[in-house]
């Protein structure tokens, strides 16, 4: 999501296209008759994922078909989250 002011970067990235710099292509991969699919090593020692890590699987629609699917780390998710809604709901507390 890219924001109107510069704050500090928390790990969300905006989507301008491919190669804008945040969004690439990094691989390849298949997916089995199972519908099992391996992110490759170097991947996952650059997202710092690890085994038993859970991964919220995000999906971006566009004329009604999936194009785009985006793995977020649950952790990370729960802060996004937070941070978002920390402020509306502290509105609401006000009133």
């Amino acid at each position: 999501m890219a924001m109107a002011n510069k704050k500090e970067d928390k790990g969300l990235c905006s989507v301008g296209g491919l190669g804008s710099g945040c969004c690439q292509i990094q691989s390849l991969i298949s997916v089995d008759e199972r519908g099992q699919m391996v992110l490759p090593k170097d991947i996952r020692d650059k997202a710092e994922i690890a085994p038993g890590d859970k991964l919220a699987v995000v999906s971006w629609e566009k004329k009604g078909k999936v194009c785009c699917l985006f793995l977020i780390k649950a952790d990370d998710m729960v802060d996004y989250v937070k941070e978002m809604l920390g402020p509306l709901t502290s509105e609401l507390l006000k009133k």
